[in-house]
């Protein structure tokens, strides 16, 4: 199940990238960019020749966390534990073979640069696919750690992701595919994040933006879930 009712959708529509707001997205909507099947998993499509939000290089098919009204969700992470859960499988990945899956984002406040805490990878490595974690130890640094989590996760091979963001700064990654490969990370944030304000998005957005229109990012999303308790 995915419980998109605190949620927008960005897609990567001819001529500049649209977003779809909460109450379009939950009144059934869907397009080349979002299917929505039988079982009730969607999957995501984003091409490489696709269009930009302002502040990106690449496009993307991404949800982006709100409120049930549709309002943009910021959070501290001192007011509650946070925790956003998913299933899914990668079905297609572009030629530089990267994907952007899930992201603990930072709102733009001074010193942040509008810059994600965690972007969670998928990345096919000479015929194996990767599941990395890519962590900014300070907001606005430029250099992100690259945190290998697990490996030999194969096209359309499901796995699951949970990422969770304490009251007292701890975050947490943990990753598992169906075949059992597995992996988990834990880190205590720099104080320099207690002043920014966050949210969690989730899709497809690729790492690429040059090739052929049918060239891209294809994700098939069986269950998402974010809490904050």
């Amino acid at each position: 199940m995915l419980d998109l009712t605190t949620w927008n959708l960005t897609v990567p529509a001819h001529g500049s990238a649209t977003a779809i707001d909460t109450a379009r997205l939950n009144n059934g909507y869907r397009s080349q960019y979002f299917r929505r099947h039988s079982d009730h998993s969607i999957t995501f499509w984003v091409p490489v020749t696709g269009s930009t939000t302002e502040d990106s290089r690449y496009p993307r098919t991404e949800l982006r966390e709100t409120q049930t009204d549709g309002t943009l969700s910021y959070w501290p992470y001192q007011l509650a534990d946070s925790y956003l859960s998913a299933v899914l499988s990668v079905n297609q990945v572009p030629s530089k073979g990267k994907i952007i899956i899930g992201q603990i984002h930072s709102n733009d406040q001074p010193g942040s640069q509008n810059d994600p805490l965690l972007k969670l990878q998928y990345h096919y490595l000479r015929g194996v696919g990767r599941l990395e974690a890519l962590v900014r130890k300070r907001p606005g640094d430029t250099e992100v750690e690259n945190v290998l989590l697990a490996e030999n996760v194969q096209l359309n091979e499901r796995f699951s992701y949970d990422l969770r963001l304490t009251p007292t700064g701890k975050l947490g990654i943990q990753v598992r595919s169906t075949d059992g490969d597995a992996g988990s990370y834990y880190r205590q944030l720099s104080g320099y994040w207690g002043n920014q304000s966050f949210y969690f998005k989730a899709g497809a957005y690729v790492q690429d933006n040059y090739g052929p229109t049918n060239e891209g990012g294809r994700v098939t999303f069986y269950w998402l879930n974010s809490v904050h308790r």
